[in-house]
């Protein structure tokens, strides 16, 4: 078993920098202002041959009880307690605080190895400026720069020095097969639609920050789930607004990592609010979710909060602004009342079966010559496309390559009837369908 490490400590005393530099990644979100970490958020680390998960944590502040410090705090908690040890990191620059007082207390209380990383100490090692840390009772003071790597591999010696790690855990065990790798589902859409809410739900847990306030989500929070035998990644990300709404600098960082989390996923979960309605933003995140090829399911959460009047404005709303997606199934939920989410699952699974569908070369010429002889391609002035053997040439998305002569002049129409041929025979659902033409080139072209 990978032993847990907990990074904690008040607001922007570096623990985002410190847990990148223990799981050797750019996954949380580092930047000059308080607050911004959240959620729980998972990594992994290796030190030689030693392996552990990292969980950095929001400012933590134990006395806190209202509002989204409340749930910080909350999540903070959680952490500690799925720990096998915690890093307490302070900041040298700003000494002591009540705070950092206050959280010494809290750890005290809750039995577990503690480890005091003073942080933001280049050059500071032998600083007496270190000594009134010892105030804490935390036992030795461990000074790192988490910004320029100084420091960290003592650190994790020393936190890593009392787990027993077997060599030969792992001798034998072959590789998952790619079938056994888990599904990457990335959960977005708007702010406050509810996608923290939805994930938690399926989780059983709050295991994300779900609070009445659009972006309290800032970072994308990865969860690992399993459902029925198959294994998810859960990523829940911040919410997308139109470019002249992100105001501050930490919702660009935001918007960064879930356009990234939309391209490294498998499948996307865009979540829709059924009381406000298909927004421009709702366009706009489809589209990128089109543009980057993922297979998508849309879901339209708080239905139960309209009346049938609303809802049939709505559903005409969806066919027309997002009629680009008409390929994915549309299923109406209650993520808050735990309505309709089976449904959600299948639809999931279907897409993704669908975003890795193997297409044989012959069956993909075969439906390539049927569609040609129901329907020709139009002639372009003295050429008219002549369409030889298809094949495929990726997954998630699908892609059908094409060979054949003059295909340039192949309408986007023609393109789309073909799509639509090839989507019914293999029953491809909530994947994009690309289609590539290549032609022929005439060896005696250049020849005089």
């Amino acid at each position: 078993m990978k032993p847990v490490i907990a990074v904690v400590g008040r607001p922007n005393v570096g623990k985002s920098t410190l847990f990148n530099r223990m799981t050797k990644s750019r996954d949380a979100i580092v930047a000059d202002f308080s607050g911004l970490t959240r959620d729980r958020h998972y990594g992994d680390g290796r030190l030689g041959d030693r392996e552990f998960i990292v969980v950095d944590t929001g400012g933590f502040e134990p006395d806190s009880s209202t509002g989204i410090v409340k749930e910080m705090a909350k999540q903070t908690r959680q952490a500690v307690a799925e720990a096998d040890a915690v890093v307490f990191v302070v900041d040298v620059r700003s000494g002591l605080s009540a705070q950092d007082h206050d959280i010494s207390r809290y750890l005290r209380s809750v039995n577990k190895r503690v480890f005091l990383a003073v942080n933001k100490a280049e050059g500071m090692a032998e600083s007496p400026l270190l000594g009134e840390f010892y105030e804490l009772g935390m036992g030795e003071p461990h000074p790192i720069s988490a910004a320029h790597g100084q420091g960290i591999r003592s650190l994790l010696d020393v936190v890593l020095a009392d787990f027993f790690f077997d060599e030969d855990e792992d001798e034998g065990e072959e590789p998952a097969p790619q079938e056994d790798k888990p599904i990457r589902l990335a959960v977005a859409g708007r702010p406050n639609v509810g996608k923290s809410t939805l994930i938690n739900t399926w989780l059983g847990e709050e295991r994300l920050v779900a609070f009445d306030m659009p972006g309290t989500t800032r970072d994308a929070i990865t969860v690992p789930f399993e459902r029925n035998g198959q294994k998810f990644e859960l990523i829940d990300t911040a919410g997308l607004r139109r470019k002249g709404k992100v105001f501050e600098a930490i919702e660009k960082f935001s918007v960064v990592k879930t356009l990234q989390a939309i391209a490294d996923a498998n499948v996307v979960l865009l979540l829709l609010d059924a009381t406000q309605g298909v927004s421009e933003q709702d366009a706009h995140i489809a589209g990128y979710i089109l543009e980057s090829g993922r297979a998508v399911v849309l879901a339209v959460n708080k239905w139960d909060a309209i009346d049938d009047y609303q809802r049939e404005v709505l559903e005409r709303s969806i066919a027309q602004r997002l009629a680009f997606l008409k390929f994915a199934p549309v299923l109406r939920i209650s993520a808050i009342r735990r309505q309709g989410l089976g449904p959600v699952w299948q639809s999931i699974a279907d897409a993704h079966a669908s975003a890795f569908r193997k297409m044989t070369t012959p069956v993909l010429t075969r439906l390539l010559h049927e569609a040609v002889e129901a329907q020709t391609p139009k002639r372009a002035g003295a050429f008219r496309p002549k369409l030889r053997y298809a094949h495929q040439g990726g997954m998630n998305p699908p892609v059908i390559v094409i060979h054949g002569n003059s295909l340039e002049h192949v309408t986007a129409v023609y393109k789309r009837y073909l799509e639509g041929r090839f989507r019914e025979h293999f029953k491809l659902s909530g994947t994009p369908l690309r289609i590539e033409m290549k032609s022929s080139q005439n060896p005696f072209t250049d020849k005089d």
